[in-house]
């Protein structure tokens, strides 16, 4: 059942409204009761409902370990690792069968959110053993982590710590959040329908046609596909994130305005954000702690020094970090390559040339490295290279990949911009103004989040500066000195207009009731109007479904 579907949404109106009713039947208890049974429903009716069992062992197994866990003493090492592996194989051995080998031949399939459920409850597990997170002794309420409905498809894959709690308590009905919510979903509901499924229809008719379609054809389904992928993810999430917020649930945000990257490591922290954080958690940050890293740091620093063993012993589990992320979009080797491995040369690279680049563009060339045309480049360099990234994961696979590559190099015909050649890609004139108008609304609110997130940065950076040099003034100047140093030392913020908003929603509840009504009402005749129901939808077809 896709969350873009009408089905969907009758189904998410009537969760909401029994959500808020049974609280007061109850007095104020049994909502988090309201979001498991929605959940199974949920799974029940998107497709062949005997697939539950899978999440449901995986949930009863992570609970049982868990309570075996909490019976374990921590003086007794080996009896905890026993139970940790014991976690990981069963969780990992299914995830691995059924998404990597794939026995369909022998009878299995996939169930819906293989993947997220199954990082949701590892990390949880290993947040428990690491005493950094609370056993829950319930299981129903265990099965909660495990099967809530909205991030069954497409995450976001959260900490327990931080979101556990909020599932089972009293959540009031409140307007802002309800509103807050429905404008949030919206929003997605523009970026999937009326922005995704067009650039759909572009994508793939280049790609499947690469050798009637070259040169400037291939980096234009390409940078298409990019923002496809991105308006179908973040689209979808933010979805998700605007149900959860009308039940009162905070999510952790997955994107960032990625676009706005200045290298592949900033892209990677705005783009599936929960994610990296997982894979450092439970990834990077342990294997940097191993006896493998270790023994290699202490092997090459009596041959290379400190610092060249410290930092390739670093660039080792870098490696295992990225093909671990590669592995997790898939098995097949374009997604080792797209979206794991690439990035990690990306990094390495630039780390390794960093010197000889500032020396020659900063010393050499006397060009101004912190200025906003070097800003503007870097943004540029790092969006290219991850279209680079995109031509992997799209292709069929790597050898399709590389063929379109050298396609797109060795063909040079930019008259297809204005000879009318891009009307034989799927849109008419009327579609490609509807897409063009479409993502500079997108670019548009994505600008002024990206200033407000900057701005807010800012505010807290100069708040702190102040803080501090405040307080150290106070011990060495006089107190006429003490009343300068604020000003002297913190930086204040431009005046914006934007100053004091977190996002787009919280600047319009600001403006005019009937403004903000005109707004609401006008973007909402647009996406319904201008959504894509055209040949081949097929309910949003979620990119990530799959993973």
């Amino acid at each position: 059942m896709s969350v873009t579907s009408f089905n969907f949404l009758c189904f998410f109106a009537l969760v909401l409204i029994v959500y808020y009713l049974v609280p007061v039947i109850t007095k104020g208890r049994g909502q988090w009761v309201v979001l498991l049974l929605g959940s199974i429903a949920y799974y029940l009716l998107s497709g062949n409902g005997v697939l539950i069992l899978y999440p449901i062992a995986a949930v009863t197994v992570t609970w049982g370990l868990l309570q075996l866990l909490g019976r374990t003493s921590e003086e007794n090492p080996v009896k905890r690792r026993i139970i940790l592996a014991a976690e990981l194989a069963v969780l990992l051995g299914i995830l691995i069968i059924l998404k990597y080998l794939k026995l369909t031949g022998a009878g299995f399939i996939a169930p819906l959110g293989l993947s997220f459920y199954t990082f949701i409850l590892l990390g949880y597990f290993i947040e428990v053993y690491n005493g950094i997170g609370t056993c829950q002794k319930s299981l129903l309420k265990t099965a909660l982590y495990g099967l809530y409905f909205p991030v069954m498809i497409s995450g976001p894959i959260m900490k327990t710590r931080d979101s556990g709690d909020q599932f089972f308590e009293y959540h009031p009905l409140d307007y802002k959040n309800v509103t807050f919510g429905i404008q949030r979903m919206l929003w997605g509901f523009f970026k999937e329908l009326v922005i995704s499924e067009r650039l759909a229809l572009v994508v793939n008719t280049i790609y499947n046609n690469d050798q009637q379609y070259q040169g400037a054809y291939i980096w234009l389904g390409t940078v298409c596909f990019a923002f496809q992928l991105y308006t179908n993810f973040s689209g979808c999430m933010d979805i998700v994130i605007g149900i959860s917020e009308t039940f009162g649930i905070v999510l952790p945000e997955n994107f960032r305005t990625p676009f706005f990257a200045k290298n592949i490591s900033e892209y990677w922290r705005r783009w599936h954000a929960t994610l990296g954080v997982w894979m450092k958690d439970n990834v990077f940050y342990p294997l940097l702690r191993s006896k493998m890293i270790t023994s290699l740091n202490k092997g090459l620093k009596s041959k290379l020094g400190k610092k060249k063993a410290k930092n390739i012993s670093t660039y080792v589990a870098m490696f295992i970090l990225w093909l671990s992320v590669g592995l997790w979009h898939g098995g097949e080797m374009k997604y080792v390559i797209g979206s794991g491995l690439l990035h990690w040369f990306y990094i390495v690279f630039g780390e390794v040339t960093l010197p000889f680049f500032t020396w020659l563009f900063a010393d050499k060339l006397h060009m101004n490295l912190k200025s906003k045309a070097a800003d503007a480049f870097r943004v540029v360099r790092t969006f290219f290279l991850v279209c680079i990234g995109d031509l992997f994961f799209r292709s069929d696979n790597v050898s399709h990949a590389l063929r379109m590559l050298k396609e797109s190099v060795t063909v040079f015909n930019p008259e297809i911009f204005v000879n009318g050649s891009l009307l034989n890609l799927g849109l008419d004139i009327v579609e490609w103004v509807i897409l063009l108008v479409s993502l500079a609304i997108l670019i548009t609110v994505s600008v002024i989040q990206y200033k407000m997130e900057m701005l807010g940065e800012t505010v807290k950076k100069a708040k702190s500066t102040k803080r501090a040099t405040t307080a150290e003034t106070a011990k060495k100047a006089t107190a006429a000195e003490k009343d300068k140093a604020p000003e002297q030392s913190a930086a204040e913020p431009k005046k914006s207009r934007f100053v004091g908003f977190a996002n787009i929603r919280e600047y319009l509840a600001a403006r005019p009731l009937a403004l903000r009504w005109v707004i609401l009402i006008g973007f909402i005749f647009y996406c319904i109007t201008l959504a894509e129901y055209g040949p081949g939808y097929s309910a949003a077809e979620f990119i990530y479904k799959d993973f």
